[in-house]
């Protein structure tokens, strides 16, 4: 009887799991602005607040400090975008702090920008880890770069700010 009480719990529990799981999983576009959800924008603003909530009430928790920051839109709420970083760190900003420029993060240290799409091709530059850099275009594995004076090709797998399934002009 205990048996069969447990397991007849356990069962309704994973079944409540799997609706909470699919009903996520079909929620693809943003209940604001019907946009992809999650998708890649960037900091427009010099600080940004990031809150532990979608209001002016909720606690900031920190600050970014660095303009042009790719981050993730995870989430909306009326004028409220839950975002995160690279590291997985977020919380909730004003949409007014964030910009639809798409730019990325250089992931490993002397990453070369090529100058062509295609591993063979010329290294243009190269480029320590951390660095922001803005995305023109992306093909199915490559997208067009340019940072500080330089640009060229960078491959997908080495920067974090695109998705791997990515195209755009």
């Amino acid at each position: 009887m205990k048996i069969t009480a447990t397991l007849g719990r356990l069962a309704l529990s994973c079944s409540l799991c799997l609706f909470s799981v699919a009903a996520f999983a079909e929620e693809t576009t943003g209940s604001v602005t019907n946009l992809p959800l999650p998708r890649f924008v960037s900091i427009k603003a010099a600080e940004a607040n990031v809150r532990r909530g979608p209001s002016l009430t909720h606690r900031i928790d920190w600050v970014f400090k660095r303009r042009d920051l790719p981050v993730e839109i995870t989430a909306e709420f009326e004028n409220w975008r839950r975002i995160r970083d690279h590291e997985g760190a977020g919380g909730w900003v004003h949409y007014t702090l964030l910009s639809g420029k798409r730019t990325a993060l250089i992931l490993n240290d002397l990453t070369p920008i090529y100058s062509r799409p295609s591993d063979g091709a010329s290294a243009v530059a190269r480029l320590e880890a951390g660095v922001i850099l803005h995305v023109d275009s992306c093909e199915i594995d490559w997208c067009h770069v340019d940072v500080g004076g330089y640009e060229g090709w960078l491959p997908k797998t080495e920067m974090w700010g695109v998705k791997p399934s990515e195209v755009f002009d």
